[in-house]
């Protein structure tokens, strides 16, 4: 007499393999989710960094004649405008720096090395002047760069 054993279910081995594959892509998913984590960490900062040279650019704008002073500035809280002080166009670039450095400190990753995070440069050899405002931010790259984001504007004097 035969007797004839039918198998049933999974054996040990196959259930092994069959986590192993699952664990596989867990871990593919898990790095998905690292990666999209710093992207969007990566695109906030960027968008903080454009924001901020708007911004700055919208205060050269409204104080055309400062000229040098917004390069020279180091940021001084003035109160040229909170406590309606009668500010010179110097005075006022100072001012603006200040709130622009307070702003960046904020929104953005602090440089470690001491450098500076926000820089206006001003060239008054082209008509109209033109000002570079680079804004910096500390942050890891994967060729060890210092992410920044710069714009020239031209402004006219009026």
């Amino acid at each position: 007499m035969t007797i004839i054993r039918k198998s049933r279910g999974f054996s040990l081995v196959e259930v092994l393999i069959a986590l192993v594959i699952m664990s596989v892509g867990m871990l593919g998913i898990a790095g998905l989710y690292v990666q999209s984590l710093q992207a969007g960490r990566t695109s906030m900062l960027r968008h903080h960094a454009v924001t901020l040279a708007g911004d700055i650019a919208d205060r050269i704008r409204a104080n055309p004649t400062a000229g040098a002073a917004y390069a020279a500035a180091t940021g001084t809280d003035n109160n040229c405008v909170a406590m309606n002080a009668d500010c010179d166009v110097a005075e006022m670039a100072a001012h603006d720096i200040f709130l622009w450095q307070a702003q960046a400190l904020e929104f953005l990753p602090p440089m470690g090395n001491g450098t500076q995070q926000v820089v206006v440069t001003h060239d008054n050899t082209v008509t109209p002047q033109t000002y570079t405002i680079v804004v910096r931010w500390d942050e890891p790259t994967p060729d060890g760069s210092v992410p920044q984001y710069a714009i020239v504007i031209p402004v006219n004097t009026f």
